[in-house]
């Protein structure tokens, strides 16, 4: 078979990143052994246990006053050894498991008191068919603990004060350009290592450029930072990158991750509030450099701060925006509690792992089994959730919405008047006309009528109570203004009620025994414990982060966790040494992107050395800079850049991201809590239904063949062949030259001169040619394109 010279190029692009699928490919069908994960571990305290301990433990646990069957479940090996009639739960085998079968009630009836519900069902399916993770810990001791030491609990890495570390000594003391470079230089030479030598100016124009605003560089950039031998040059870059208002773009999509934001959830929620407003919110807060212990109180509380005004209400999208569940309230209340209960939890989760690296939630059941967190803790931040209500919010002053929200009445009142008019025979023509002009006008008329509305809370208690007299009448969701500080609920059960526990901060956090909240719902007591009595393990969090978007992996490898679970730091003194100087420098994160991409550690070559490859493979003491894919949001912006397409403009709403036409940058792309896009799923974004630590890059056939048949990448294509020939008519070699510029960030090599002047032969002049669209298409897939060195 003869393969023309054209076929040749486009396969041999393809291949390129067909070998970097299969490497992935084969690694993921080779999941680690051993140990549980933090995040199985995780998953099994917050949702498995308490299943089990509610429904199975009375009959199958070391405490229990009968073994029934022989069948112990409150360990693993109980589990994989079994009762009476075999093993109960074949790991990553639902469908063989007797465990799975029985709750079915297939084989048996369990548990006998009552079949559990899909949700349940489905909820202890999915954790056998994860492989049926159990600690280890629980596993040898599967009795609650006889308490928490909360004293000693504070003794533990992450909630200790912070302090500026001494500057260790090292060998290579002229490599330093930070304070950072010496930590990590220090652990290189315990390990045996050197650091790489700097990247190359192209190299670190394109790397920063794509970390500090998510875009690429541009051509004038690359002409202007490659030929300017100042020393200050690479500080002028840093600053102009971190000025522009795409900064805040690029790290308010890294933070709306974390708080797991949508523009549009289910179809039967009347979400009436903009959920834009505080995505745009983010961003400005971003740009403006916030302190960040600030960003987090008004993301709380800022209706509770009095220096903030009610343009800053967007904020509270943090907790706006949290998940809402289904409720029929044609159920028993008891039932709706549940689920009531299990939004609370949610929130919970959010707001202490975002913030704290905590997973308070693993507490609602019970004591939590690794860190010093009490059930109780749970609850007292619980109340605070109960009493605040999830609900739109003007951006104007009360006074100056009062008569917007009586216009809003009437139109209510005159649109329920009209529909019962039309329903009537014969028809009142004239009366509905009048009330619908009467309506119209009010609508139109009214100053701020349709000025949208942010989605957040307000200081309303939630009582979930009895429609009528009996159980059959259903549930009535009664919010009344206020607060209320909630029972503990025993087993995580809001039907069954321990004693009331006031509102108020984590035990382990606070100083002495914690001092309940007084104001209001505590959401401005939360956020100021949080920043204040908590804000040496606040810092260390945020700094993480920040540290691990910049590397690809945190000096804490467990971002969200920051408990006994969690990871230690890889270097604790930088660690603590860099969290202590953000917060003396006012919380300023754009302080702290500063002192990580100016130091000599950021700006290491990625090349592998063997000593490397043979001492550290994993590249733990950071011998050099990791290779990192670009996430969905800087790949397709950097194709639209590249085609010249891309629109910097603000839209207001989000537009689909399936929307050919849709030319902004990818943030602005509609988020669906229920029905995402099929491209961004593709492209491993976070499921917008929870708190997401960070992004997990996988490589499958489906993003090959969404790369070669995607209308979207035609489209580019066709679009960076026009660009190509407008902007360098009738000269191939500048074609050719430019591709790479603008891809690339560097001049194309004499061989790939040589092989698309083949490959494009005469067709230079005409980019509606089959040859430059399949020219275009093929080099927007290479692998240089997609990864940053």
């Amino acid at each position: 078979m003869c393969v023309s010279p054209r076929s040749i190029f486009k396969i041999a692009l393809l291949l390129i990143s067909a070998t970097d699928a299969g490497m992935a490919i084969a690694a993921e069908s080779n999941p680690p052994t051993g140990a549980p994960s933090p995040a199985d571990v995780e998953y099994f305290e917050r949702k498995i246990r308490p299943l089990l301990h509610e429904h199975c433990f009375e009959c199958h646990a070391a405490d229990s006053k009968t073994l029934h069957a022989g069948l112990r479940l409150d360990s693993r090996s109980g589990m994989l050894q079994g009762g009476d009639s075999g093993p109960s739960v074949v790991p990553g085998k639902p469908d063989e498991s007797l465990l799975i079968s029985s709750i079915h009630y297939n084989d048996y009836e369990m548990p006998p008191k009552g079949k559990l519900s899909d949700r349940d069902i489905a909820e202890l399916t999915n954790w056998v068919s994860r492989g049926a993770p159990f600690p280890a810990a629980a596993s040898d001791d599967p009795a609650p603990a006889a308490g928490i030491d909360i004293q000693q609990g504070r003794e533990f890495w992450s909630f200790q004060p912070l302090k500026e570390s001494p500057l260790p000594e090292v060998a290579n003391a002229e490599w330093p350009q930070q304070r950072i470079d010496w930590f990590v230089l220090a652990a290189q030479e315990a390990a045996g290592l050197q650091p790489a030598d700097e990247a190359d100016r192209r190299t670190l124009l394109r790397r920063l450029a794509f970390d500090l605003t998510g875009l690429p560089p541009t051509l004038a950039q690359q002409e202007q930072f490659v030929s300017d031998n100042d020393p200050e040059a690479y500080h002028r870059l840093v600053t102009d990158l971190m000025q522009s208002p795409a900064y805040g773009e690029r790290w308010g999509r890294v933070w709306l991750d974390l708080a797991r934001y949508t523009d549009a959830t289910a179809s039967w929620l009347n979400q009436e509030g903009k959920a834009h407003l505080y995505r745009d919110w983010v961003v400005r807060a971003m740009n403006d450099d916030m302190p960040y212990d600030e960003f987090v109180r008004r993301q709380l509380a800022t209706d509770m701060i009095p220096e903030t005004g009610p343009d800053d209400i967007a904020a509270l999208g943090f907790l706006g925006l949290s998940p809402t569940y289904w409720k029929e309230l044609q159920l028993p209340c008891e039932i709706i509690k549940v689920i009531v209960a299990d939004e609370w939890e949610e929130r919970i989760d959010a707001i202490s792992r975002t913030f704290l690296g905590l997973t308070v939630a693993c507490a609602r059941c019970h004591d939590h089994k690794f860190d010093p967190i009490t059930t109780e803790d749970y609850y007292a931040l619980a109340g605070v959730i109960a009493s605040s209500r999830l609900t739109a919010r003007p951006l104007v002053s009360e006074e100056e919405y009062e008569p917007i929200r009586l216009a809003k009445e009437e139109v209510a009142r005159l649109g329920t008047e009209i529909k019962a008019l039309k329903k009537k025979k014969p028809l009142p023509k004239e009366e509905i006309d009048k009330l619908t002009a009467e309506r119209n006008h009010l609508a139109t008329a009214t100053p701020g009528y349709s000025d949208p509305l942010a989605t957040a809370v307000s200081e309303e208690s939630l009582y979930v109570v009895p429609a009528g007299p009996t159980n059959h009448d259903g549930t009535r969701l009664d919010y009344k203004p206020g607060s209320q500080d909630l029972n503990l609920f025993i087993r995580g059960n809001p039907n069954r009620l321990g004693p009331i526990v006031p509102r108020r901060f984590l035990s382990v956090l606070s100083s002495d025994e914690p001092t309940p909240f007084q104001q209001g719902s505590g959401r401005l007591e939360l956020a100021d414990s949080i920043t204040r009595q908590a804000a040496p393990l606040t810092a260390r969090v945020i700094v993480n982060r920040i540290w691990l978007a910049h590397f690809g992996s945190g000096l804490v490898s467990t971002p969200s966790n920051f408990g006994q679970l969690g990871e230690r730091p890889t270097h604790p003194e930088l660690l603590d040494d860099l969290a202590a100087r953000f917060v003396a420098n006012g919380w300023s994160l754009k302080w702290l992107h500063r002192e990580i991409v100016m130091s000599a550690t950021y700006r290491q070559s990625s090349r592998r050395s063997d000593e490397q490859e043979q001492i550290d493979p994993d590249n733990r003491w950071l011998g050099r800079m990791n290779r990192r894919r670009l996430d969905i949001e800087a790949w397709r912006d950097a194709m639209l850049t590249a085609s010249g397409q891309l629109d910097v403009t603000t839209p207001g709403e989000s537009v689909s991201f399936d929307d050919n036409k849709n030319h902004y940058r990818t943030m602005y792309s509609t988020i669906h809590r229920r029905d995402m896009s099929k491209g961004l799923q593709l492209h491993d974004f976070p499921d917008p239904n929870g708190h997401s630590p960070q992004r997990i890059a996988t490589t499958t056939a489906l993003q090959g063949l969404y790369l070669l048949n995607s209308s979207f990448v035609a489209g580019q294509a066709d679009a960076l062949a026009a660009r190509i020939v407008r902007e360098a008519p009738g000269d191939l070699t500048a074609q050719i030259d430019l591709t790479h510029r603008l891809l690339f960030g560097r001049p194309a090599t004499a061989d790939e001169i040589e092989l698309a002047t083949e490959f494009l032969a005469d067709q230079s002049d005409d980019p509606t040619s089959d040859v430059w669209r399949q020219y275009a298409h093929a080099v927007l897939g290479c692998n240089e394109f997609l990864f940053v060195d």
